[in-house]
């Protein structure tokens, strides 16, 4: 029994370090490559997927998953894709795919509803550098945890 279950989970993609659906579809089929080289939020096409690590990225054309496929790493959202501000607060919030900031390279997602506004409040704290060092460090820990 044991060697079945572990079979059966080694094909699969983690969901601690990713924010994924049940498809292993990351980003909610938004393009990473939008997100940084055109510093837009775009809802890739199905026809233009690319997998990475076992999770599925869509992109907007060939020309983005030429791009990703030649440096998947590049592209990789920050905090395996959860909300950066509940991460530097210490747990996991799935973002909205619209709410997010390129800083340095990389981009960074944000929880938004009703009642809250992540990327507000991390620009309101006017440290982006202390926030995302806070961030990191909660990161190595929150990586291995489904929340």
């Amino acid at each position: 029994m044991i060697a079945v279950l572990f079979v059966s989970t080694s094909f699969g993609q983690d969901k601690k370090a990713y924010n994924i659906d049940n498809s292993n579809i990351a980003l909610q089929g938004y393009s990473p490559v939008s997100y940084l080289d055109l510093g837009i939020a775009q809802k890739g096409l199905k026809e233009f997927k690319s997998e990475h690590d076992k999770v599925v990225y869509y992109f907007t054309d060939a020309e983005q998953k030429k791009a990703f496929d030649k440096n998947p790493d590049r592209y990789l959202p920050q905090y395996g894709g959860y909300c950066a501000f509940g991460v530097y607060a210490g747990a996991k919030f799935r973002p909205d795919p619209n709410k997010f900031i390129v800083k340095d390279g990389k981009y960074f997602l944000y929880l938004y509803n009703l009642e809250l506004d992540a990327q507000q409040l991390w620009l309101a704290e006017k440290n982006h550098d202390k926030l995302v060092s806070k961030a990191n460090e909660n990161w190595k820990k929150l990586n291995n945890t489904y929340n």
